[in-house]
């Protein structure tokens, strides 16, 4: 019986300890906190939905690797890109990480990571179309997406803005690019890493080599969370040195077009 006891009690005492092991280790991964990310879910390639309506993007990629290192869950929010600063400063969201375009006043308003990506705003135009430069704007009807660094940067180039016609603000980018397509416009504004990517698919439109304002992008914080602003830069940084942010970056351009370091 005491022999009996003795298996009894060490069987025992091995459950014990493999449920302590496994008990610690389902604590060890659990989040230390929920990212919400806010977005324009209809800015491809950084963050759009695709055709079976799964949220993805460049940007996305990216933030998936940057929580996964520090063991964060990551909550994509897509929002009204027009009410971004509300969302942020009201805390429905944590950041801002969908191209968004490094700008003076930006800054004032929030922390904000170094410059991990260049982009320019360029112009779109119908494949038939005669405009081939800015000055060919003259008297034309330029479209743009309202609240967007496309209407900043035609804001500071108010000698370009002067020669055009009219200009007609949309919801988001797609819908600006639908319009051209149909005729509603004569150009759109827009970044130049989204019109890249809507030419590939779409025939009817070219892009302009042309450029009103060259930009970076960066994520965007609430001035209090400096220290989750700096964590995520970090993390970015390692990236770049272990070659990850490159790879990414090469299965969506073709090749590693960040510039973080």
């Amino acid at each position: 019986m005491n022999k009996m006891k003795r298996t009894i009690i060490a069987f025992l005492t091995i459950i014990l300890s493999v449920s302590i092991v496994f008990t610690g280790c389902s604590k060890s991964k659990k989040p230390e906190r929920t990212l919400v990310l806010g977005l324009d879910n209809n800015f491809p390639p950084m963050g759009y939905l695709d055709d079976k309506g799964n949220l993805v993007g460049f940007d996305i990629d990216v933030a998936k690797e940057v929580c996964k290192r520090l063991n964060y869950e990551l909550k994509l929010q897509p929002i009204n890109w027009l009410l971004k600063q509300q969302e942020l400063d009201s805390g429905n969201v944590d950041c801002l990480w969908n191209g968004y375009t490094i700008t003076e006043e930006r800054l004032r308003d929030n922390l904000i990571t170094e410059p991990y990506m260049k982009n320019r705003q360029i112009l779109v135009v119908k494949s038939d179309s005669k405009i081939k430069s800015l000055d060919d704007m003259t008297g034309k009807k330029l479209g743009l997406q309202a609240g967007s660094s496309a209407e900043d940067a035609l804001n500071a180039s108010q000698d370009f803005k002067n020669k055009l016609g009219s200009v007609l603000q949309y919801d988001d980018n797609t819908a600006a690019l639908m319009d051209l397509v149909a005729g509603g416009c004569d150009a759109v504004l827009i970044d130049e890493v989204v019109a890249l990517h809507y030419v590939k698919t779409e025939p009817k439109c070219n892009v302009l080599d042309v450029s009103l304002a060259d930009e970076e992008y960066g994520i965007a914080f609430r001035k209090s969370d400096k220290e989750l602003c700096e964590a995520i830069e970090k993390t970015l940084k390692e990236m770049a040195a272990d070659g990850t942010l490159a790879k990414i970056s090469t299965e969506w351009f073709g090749r590693d077009v960040t510039i973080i370091k």
